[in-house]
Parts: C-alpha cells; sequence; structure tokens
C-alpha cells in the first residue's frame, strides 16, 4: 500500500529554496514559517536576490520588533506587493537591511504603493528641519530657512532621505520577487534627481540658518546641477556635480555654497563642483558676468560638453536660468572651435586610458563597449548638430537619442539599439550601487560565481531554457557591450562631423596606424588594404582628391555597415577610376546624401553590381530621392521596353541593334538590382522587371536580324515568326540568375514554300541565340530552346502546323505541364496567340488530364527529387531543387491546374504567385496551405535573387554559416547580420511548404 504524502512534505525544503545558511532551518522554524500556510511566502522569499541575506535580515527585524513582528508577519503573508518591495530590498541590498533593522518599525513605508511626487519629496525634507519659506529681497520658491541647524539636522536629513531612497528601491526590485509593475529606467532616474533636488534645498536652508543668522540671506545664490543630475538620469549612488552662480560672489555667498556642499555630503551624497571655471583650483561661487568672461575666453572644449547637461536645480532659480540662457548660445558653437571633434575624441581615450587594463571588460561606466561610450557619442552628435537644430538641445542621453533618431542623424534602429544597451548597463549599475550603497560601477569577477548569481537575480535575469541564469546575465553583457561598441565606433567617429565641424579635408587624414585601428575598428578584415584604396582615392592634390578626402570618412563609416566593406571599398575605388572623367560624380556624391550611402550600401553589399554601374554611371544619379519617392522606381515597364525597341530600331547592323539593347538592358538591370538591393521592390515586382527587360532585348534582337535579312536580300521575309515565353520567363518570373526559355514558332506567308520559310526561320533564331549569347562584361543573355518538340535533337523552329500536330500525336505528359506556362513575349504577335489557342487544346484539355498523365507527372517529380540536385548539393537549402524550394513550389502548382484549368478558367495563368491566388479563391487548397507555398516561393525566389546579388553569378546553393550567408541574409531582407537565423527561417519555410507538396502529390 502506497502511504499518502503527508501534509509537511508539501513544504519546500531549504534546499529547494536556495538558502544556503546552516541556520535556514531553524530561523524557518522560528518565525513560523515551514507549514503549508507559509509556502507562498518560502516561494516569494525563494526569488530575493539572496534569499539567505532576505530570512537573516528577517531574523533581526523579529527581534527588533519583539510584540510587534505578528503586524509584520500578518501583512507579508496578505500583501504580495509589500512582500514583494521588502523581500526584494532585503534581498538585494545589505544597506537597506541594515537600515531597517536600525529602525524596524520602517518597514511600514513599504506599503506605500506608488513614489511620491516632486513636491511631496521636498515638503518631507523640508519638514525635517522645520524649514520655512525665506524672507528678505532675495526670497524665491526655492529658498528656505531651517529652524533646525545644529549638528542634529545632519542626521535628521539623512534618515529621511534614506527613507525616501529605499521606498524608491523596494518599488524598483519588488518586480523581482513578486508579480510587480517594473519601473522604467527614466522613471527611476528622474525619481533619484527629484530627490536630489529637494535634498540640496534642504541642504541649502541649513545653510541659510547658519551662514545668515543675523537676518535675510543679502546674496543671491543660484545652484546649478551638472552631469547625470542635470540631465535627470542620476544613480542611487553618485557624486551630484553642482556649479554655483552669485550676485555679488561676496564671502557670505561662498560661505552658503561651501556649508550647503559640506551639509549634502554628510547627509546625503558627495557634493562636487569641481566642473566650475578652472576646476578645484578656481574660485567656488562666481558673478554671472564672470562665468561668461571665462568661457569666452578660457574654457576648453570639454568644459562646454559638460555645460550640456546644466540645469538651474535650487536656491535663485531666476538666476539659474539667466545663467542658462546667457551660456547655451556658447556651447552650441563649441563645435565650431579650431580641434573641436578631436578634442572630444581625445578626451574620451584619456577616460579610457585611466582605467586598469584588467577591469576594462568589468567596468560599466568607462570600459570597452560602456555607458560612457554612448553618452560620449550622443554628447558630440548633439553638439556638432545642435547649432542648428533646436530640437537636440535636450539634457538626457535617451531624450536626445530620441531626439537624434527624430532628426535623422542616428538610424532609428542604431537609437534604439543603444537605448536598449544603455538602459540595461544602467540596470545593472543602479543593482550594484543597492547593494551596499556604494558607488561602483564594476562587474563581479568572471570567476565570482556567486556574485554574478546575485547579480542576475537582482536584474531579473532568468535561466532561458539553454542557459542558467549566469549565463544569460553573461552573454547579455557581452553582447550589449558589443552592440555599444560597435555603434560608438559609428557614431563617436562619424567622420562627418569633422566635416560639418570644420569643413577641412586636410584634417581627414590620419596617420596610417590611426586609420588602421580605425578602419579595423568600423569592420575591414583587411584595414592594410582598405588603407592603400584609400590613399589611391585621396592622392594627389588634384581637386577630385581633396573632395574624396572629404567625403572618404563618411562613405567609410557607412561601408562598415555593410556586409562587405573591404569589398565595397574596392569596388567603390574602381567605381570612381571609371568614372575619373565624369564630373558629376563626386558632386553628386557630396550634394546628395542619399545617393552616398545608398551607394555604398550597394557597393559593400553586390558583387553583381559594380561592373553594370561602371558601365551604366547614369543609375548613380537615381540613387537620389525625387517628389515623390526614390528615382529608382520612376521609371514605367512600358517606357523601358519601349525605349530598348526604339534605340535597337535605330541601327540597320544587328550587331550595333542588340549592342543598343544590351546597353539599356545593362542600365535596367542595374536600376532593379540596386532598387531591389535597397529594400525598394517585392519580390513579384523585381521578376516582372526582369522578365519586361528580357522580353524587350529579345523582341529588339528578333526585329534587328529580320531587319538586317530584309536589307540584305532586297526581299521581304519569308514567313512569321513569334517567340513563346517558357518556364519563369512565361510566367513573367524571372530571377537575375535565369536563363530565357523560349519555343520559335514561324508561318510561311502566302506562296511561300514550307522549306523556304522554316529554313529562314531557323537561320534567324540561330542569329538571335548567337548574338545574344556573345560574350560580354554584362550578365549572360542565354537563349534556351530546349523545350522544344524532341528536346535538343528537334529542329530549333517549327511551323504552328507541325506543333499543333506534334503536340495533338506525340505530346509526353512533361511536354504538357511545360507548356502551362507558354506565354507569347517577342515577334508576331498574332501568331504567337494563334500558337496559344492551338496548345490550349493540349494544356487545357477537355474533362482535364488523364489519371494516367497524373501518374506520369507523380513519377518524373519523384525522379527529379531523387536524381536532378547537383552532387553535393544540400537538399534542404538548395533554392531551385531542393525540399520545398522553387521546383516543388512550381510542380504543385501545375499539377492543380491540370487538374482542375478545363473547368475553372482562371487556372489558365502561366504566374505561379498569380495561379496560387486562384488556388485560393477556388478552394482547392486550404488558405493555409496556399499561405505556405507562396511564402515558400517568395523565400525562395529572394534568397536566390540575393545569391546572385551578393556572388555575382549564377547560384541556387545557399552557402552554410559564415560571412556569404550573412551578407545573403542582409541582400535578401533579413533585418540582422544573424546568417544562422536567416537560414533557419529559410529551412523552416520550406519544409512546412514541403509538406503540403507531399499531400498533394500524395493524393
Amino acid at each position: 500500500m502506497v502511504r499518502p504524502p503527508s501534509a509537511r512534505s508539501a513544504v519546500p525544503g531549504v534546499g529547494r529554496l536556495g538558502l544556503l545558511e546552516p541556520t535556514a532551518n531553524d530561523s524557518l522554524r522560528e518565525l513560523a514559517w515551514d507549514n503549508v500556510e507559509s509556502i507562498p511566502v518560502l516561494w516569494a522569499l525563494s526569488r530575493a536576490p539572496d534569499a539567505d541575506l532576505a530570512l537573516n535580515t528577517l531574523m533581526k527585524l523579529r527581534e527588533q520588533l519583539g510584540t510587534e513582528w505578528a503586524a509584520l508577519d500578518s501583512a507579508v503573508r496578505t500583501d504580495t506587493s509589500l512582500r514583494g518591495r521588502l523581500f526584494a530590498l532585503i534581498g538585494s541590498s545589505s544597506a537597506f537591511a541594515d537600515h531597517l533593522v536600525a529602525d524596524a518599525t520602517s518597514w511600514q513605508l513599504l506599503k506605500q504603493a506608488s513614489l511620491p511626487d516632486r513636491e511631496e519629496m521636498l515638503a518631507d525634507l523640508l519638514d525635517v528641519v522645520k524649514a520655512v519659506p525665506e524672507a528678505g529681497p532675495h526670497a524665491g520658491p526655492m529658498l528656505f530657512r531651517a529652524q533646525i541647524a545644529g549638528p542634529e539636522a545632519v542626521a535628521l536629513l539623512r534618515r529621511r532621505y534614506r527613507d525616501q531612497l529605499m521606498l524608491l528601491a523596494a518599488l524598483d526590485l519588488a518586480a523581482t520577487v513578486e508579480n510587480e509593475p517594473v519601473l522604467p529606467y527614466q522613471v527611476v532616474g528622474r525619481q533619484l534627481t527629484d530627490l536630489a533636488d529637494a535634498a540640496l534645498t534642504a541642504a541649502l536652508s541649513v545653510a541659510v540658518a547658519r551662514v545668515c543668522k543675523e537676518g535675510p540671506c543679502q546674496v543671491r545664490l543660484a545652484v546649478i546641477a551638472m552631469g547625470k543630475c542635470g540631465a535627470k538620469e542620476l544613480n542611487y549612488v553618485s557624486d551630484v556635480d553642482v556649479v554655483f552662480v552669485a550676485e555679488p560672489a561676496d564671502p557670505t555667498a561662498t560661505r552658503l555654497a561651501a556649508e550647503m556642499m559640506s551639509v549634502g555630503s554628510q547627509a546625503f551624497f558627495e557634493v562636487d563642483a569641481a566642473l566650475r571655471p578652472e576646476g578645484k583650483a578656481g574660485a567656488l561661487v562666481r558673478t554671472l558676468e564672470s562665468h561668461l568672461a571665462y568661457y569666452k575666453r578660457w574654457a576648453r572644449t570639454w568644459e562646454f560638453q559638460a555645460l550640456l547637461k546644466n540645469r538651474p536645480m535650487t536656491g535663485d532659480l531666476e538666476l539659474g536660468q539667466q545663467y542658462r540662457d546667457a551660456l547655451m548660445p556658447m556651447v552650441w558653437a563649441a563645435s565650431e572651435r579650431p580641434d573641436f571633434v578631436p578634442d572630444v575624441q581625445a578626451m574620451r581615450r584619456r577616460v579610457e586610458d585611466l582605467v586598469p587594463e584588467d577591469l576594462r571588460e568589468r567596468e560599466l561606466k568607462l570600459g570597452h563597449g560602456s555607458l560612457r561610450d554612448v553618452e560620449f557619442a550622443v554628447q558630440l552628435l548633439q553638439l556638432v548638430h545642435g547649432r542648428v537644430d533646436d530640437t537636440l538641445h535636450v539634457q538626457g542621453t535617451v531624450e536626445a537619442l530620441t531626439a537624434l533618431a527624430a532628426g535623422g542623424y542616428v538610424g532609428r534602429d542604431d537609437a534604439a539599439n543603444l537605448t536598449a544597451s544603455y538602459e540595461f548597463l544602467r540596470l545593472l549599475e543602479h543593482r550594484l550601487q543597492l547593494q551596499r550603497l556604494k558607488r561602483t560601477h564594476t562587474l563581479p569577477a568572471a570567476d565570482d560565481e556567486e556574485g554574478m548569481r546575485w547579480l542576475a537575480r537582482a536584474a531579473h535575469i532568468r535561466p532561458d531554457g539553454r542557459q542558467d541564469a549566469v549565463g544569460v546575465l553573461s552573454a547579455e553583457i557581452r553582447r550589449n557591450a558589443v552592440r555599444v561598441r560597435r555603434l560608438h565606433a559609428k557614431l563617436f567617429y562619424r567622420p562627418l562631423l569633422e566635416s560639418v565641424a570644420k569643413l577641412d579635408s586636410d584634417a581627414l587624414r590620419l596617420s596610417p596606424d590611426a586609420a588602421i585601428r580605425q578602419l579595423a575598428a568600423l569592420g575591414y578584415a583587411a584595414p592594410e588594404n582598405a588603407l592603400g584604396h584609400l590613399k589611391a582615392l585621396t592622392g594627389g592634390v588634384s581637386r577630385k582628391g581633396r573632395i574624396q578626402a572629404l567625403l572618404l570618412p563618411t562613405l567609410l563609416e557607412w561601408l562598415g555597415d555593410t556586409p562587405n566593406p573591404d569589398a565595397g571599398l574596392l569596388a567603390y575605388r574602381r567605381v570612381s577610376e571609371g568614372l575619373d572623367d565624369q564630373i558629376w560624380f563626386l558632386r553628386e556624391l557630396r550634394d546628395e546624401g542619399a545617393i552616398a550611402q545608398r551607394l555604398m550600401i550597394v557597393l559593400g553589399s553586390s558583387e553583381y553590381l559594380p561592373d553594370l554601374l561602371i558601365n551604366a554611371p547614369d543609375i548613380i544619379r537615381m540613387y537620389a530621392d525625387g517628389p515623390v519617392g526614390p528615382l529608382l522606381l520612376s521609371p514605367k515597364q512600358e517606357d523601358v521596353s519601349r525605349g530598348i525597341l526604339t534605340a535597337a530600331a535605330r541601327y540597320e547592323d544587328p550587331w550595333r541593334a542588340v549592342a543598343a539593347a544590351r546597353s539599356l538592358r545593362r542600365h535596367e538591370l542595374a536600376r532593379v538590382a540596386s532598387a531591389d538591393l535597397l529594400g525598394m521592390l517585392a519580390v513579384p515586382q523585381v521578376c516582372r522587371a526582369l522578365s519586361s527587360v528580357w522580353v524587350a532585348v529579345l523582341e529588339a534582337s528578333l526585329m534587328a536580324v529580320i531587319r538586317a535579312d530584309e536589307a540584305e536580300t532586297g526581299d521581304p521575309a519569308p514567313a512569321d515568326i513569334a517567340v513563346i515565353g517558357m518556364g519563369r520567363l512565361g510566367g513573367l518570373e524571372l530571377g537575375y540568375g535565369s536563363d530565357a526559355d523560349v519555343l520559335f514558332v514561324c508561318d510561311p506567308r502566302p506562296g511561300v514554300d514550307e522549306t523556304k520559310a522554316v529554313k529562314w526561320s531557323i537561320s534567324v533564331a540561330d542569329r538571335v541565340q548567337k548574338l545574344l549569347g556573345a560574350p560580354s562584361t554584362d550578365p549572360p543573355l542565354h537563349v534556351d530552346a530546349g523545350l522544344r518538340p524532341e528536346g535538343r535533337n528537334g529542329a530549333l523552329v517549327r511551323t504552328l502546323a507541325a506543333y499543333a500536330a506534334y503536340y495533338q500525336q506525340w505530346a509526353q505528359p512533361w511536354e504538357v505541364q511545360a507548356l502551362l506556362r507558354a506565354h507569347q513575349v517577342a515577334g508576331d504577335q498574332e501568331l504567337g496567340v494563334r500558337f496559344l489557342h492551338v496548345i490550349d487544346k493540349v494544356r487545357y484539355p477537355a474533362g482535364g488530364v488523364s489519371a494516367e498523365s497524373v501518374r506520369e507527372i507523380r513519377r518524373i517529380k519523384a525522379r527529379v527529387d531523387a536524381e536532378r540536385l547537383p552532387r553535393g548539393a544540400n537538399p534542404a537549402t538548395h533554392t531551385k531543387l531542393g525540399r520545398g524550394g522553387l521546383a516543388d513550389i512550381e510542380w504543385t502548382v501545375q499539377l492543380l491546374q491540370l487538374r482542375h484549368a478545363h473547368e475553372i478558367e482562371e487556372l489558365h495563368n502561366t504566374s505561379t504567385l498569380q495561379s496560387l491566388d486562384v488556388i485560393e479563391q477556388k478552394k482547392l487548397l486550404d488558405a493555409s496551405d496556399v499561405a505556405l507555398l507562396r511564402d515558400a516561393w517568395l523565400t525562395a525566389t529572394k534568397a536566390r535573387n540575393a545569391l546572385v546579388l551578393v556572388r555575382g553569378k549564377p547560384a541556387d546553393q545557399l552557402p552554410g554559416p559564415g560571412r556569404l550567408l550573412s551578407a545573403v541574409a542582409r541582400v535578401a531582407g533579413w533585418p540582422n547580420d544573424d546568417g544562422s537565423e536567416f537560414l533557419d527561417n529559410y529551412m523552416r519555410v520550406t519544409r512546412r511548404a514541403k509538406a503540403v507538396v507531399e499531400r498533394v502529390f500524395g493524393t
């Protein structure tokens, strides 16, 4: 007989609760928490960042409270919000645990479920010292006189300030234990700043009482917040930087300022006035005029950077606002100073050098990929662009990033990523400081597992199924540091800033070592080669070299964010040298930012486009934006086709006519590929545009050969000839690497011998193939007639009657299937239409295709799956013949057409996508199945096109993980650089589509 579990066995033991102290069992017993009724409390305790610390603190509270413990015990059991705040607080901070124990009844403060506002905190702190508004000539809304100003004032203020800080920390941490709201970073920063403002207002009230004992305050004293406090993004434990402005700046004003700093530093936090003019060597208090004189004559660049965050804080707010109003115009003009950008960058490097090498990876504030990286980059961008853009006149880092993104100075994605990383790093900084209420920015050492585990729990980091909380935290720290460093390199060293600030090309010439370091930081795998390209581009004393020196820093930044910046820079050099005699080229790059950026994206992503652009340079002009959108999208397909036909028609010589058609095809390929790579065209638009160009070139070439023959013989053409598009050409769904599958059909003109007509037609078709297939630097033009009757053993051209006879008597199931995509594309339109009417009886037979034919198609499909895949190809990632690839989707659609097109006229359609729409509308398949097939076709086509754009040659096999795959992913529109994610998505999409294909072919 199995014994039922006892009631006590349901109570989790100390091991399950994560309690490691040997006394934990006894402590739980003493608290009367070792029972079923206490299970929710126990599990909540286990979620505290340091459960042992929390339990030990509770034991001390029980001892201190004595008979009042019952009230706390009852509250913990019944009020989950209070429980979350208390356990999270005493499990995260030994300092606040000690603070609670010192005055055990203060746990009652944690009952407050919301944060006090600024006015409530100010009133609370002023009440501690019985402060009243100051009277007299300099009275103001933030000037008070304390009535308790002796030594006891500091202890009273310290206690009340710590109570307010404790409430904020408890509300901030509560979500780690119970399901409580998470306080956003900006809310915490503003609350801490408002509390600091209130605290120093109270400190000033004590100073007024101590210094101005004999009567009202006789000076105007403004306290200006600087740094994080000025920006309202203060830490839990941080120096509060201030500057004092007084009228007059006499000994009384100096004593007031010094006394306020003394009280504030003893009671709350370190109050630091080192950012004042001349630093600690300068006068503590200055008049407004003295401040202005210093900043006009002596201030260094970093001092203007520091002034970005100045904010009137307390004291005489009117004087403080006068200070800000007078100084900010100087701040926004600082970027015009000589060597402004190098000074700021050099200061950032000096700050980094102050961090010991062994701490750089652990330092949240000053290390690599740290908070200061974000802050410096943002401040530099503000200073450079803020002189002409008032929207950047904000103080907080997050607010500034938002404004920079809104103004177009930072990409929205970059701003969002920097903001997310900045807030994550600030969260870790806050948690580290709360632990002991010490000013620290250093992560636990890598081998300090206990410290990292505590930090992970305090930061609400949870296991993800693959790693424990420490592993997840470590990965997040690395990821965010790398992201900050990459974006910092992109923004802080944004070379455009130098140009904007000085417009002096000479200053852009870096030393070779510095240039190599910078190029490497921007993502160049071979920075030495890149430096060689830069030297070639900027060499000499020509005007073009100087313009290149001005442009290149910005272009390098954009190239640095492409999949292959090294190849992109080489391509840019080739394009520049190829267009050396085109005076417009550099002017357009200089004056049209969109052109320059888009060109860099294209060159750093594609090996297909550089040669096209060198030979069709006018396309680069089309990278600009027009009144209604990108110029790349302005041409209409019918106009492009008409232009190709018109250009070819000007020449009697077919070679020259085809060359003219090729030239315009090259131009159009460059336009379409550029728009595609830049994300301006959807897959169907790309396919239709490429097909339209092919059709126009075929038409132009055919007409040119016929004209030349007629001119040479002096006789009219003996036959009409039409070109029937097959495969993806017939469906107007060509990709960059597609051949043109065609059939040539002729019809003898009245009175002409059929043999002569066919022979002439064959000579025309053969010449068209040779002209178009002639070697060229352009992407190839291969006209493939292999789908004709009897394949390559059959006649290249047949008469309409011969086609009709063949298909009626000899057509094999695969030929009938191929005819589903036959469509008139070039030559005699009337003949082409007659051909389509003839084959309609074959491809859409009355009563549908026979069961025997369906079986044969299934057999052929099985054989194709087994035998057609190239040796060594991966069937999961081959875009054409792989599982769920293009062939699978197209065969599935064609099988449904063969079976149902006789009764559904809308299926008389050569487009795979359009046929899928009909299949969905007519409910031949479930809408979900059609969606899977459509998604797979679009995904495979996009991937196949991206392969050609990246590699510069036709390819069907997706590469394995690596740089090439990442490039394909980016060009295919994947939202990040993770090629493995792209590949996983591709295989998931095609795998689901393959299941549909198998169901269709299995029924």
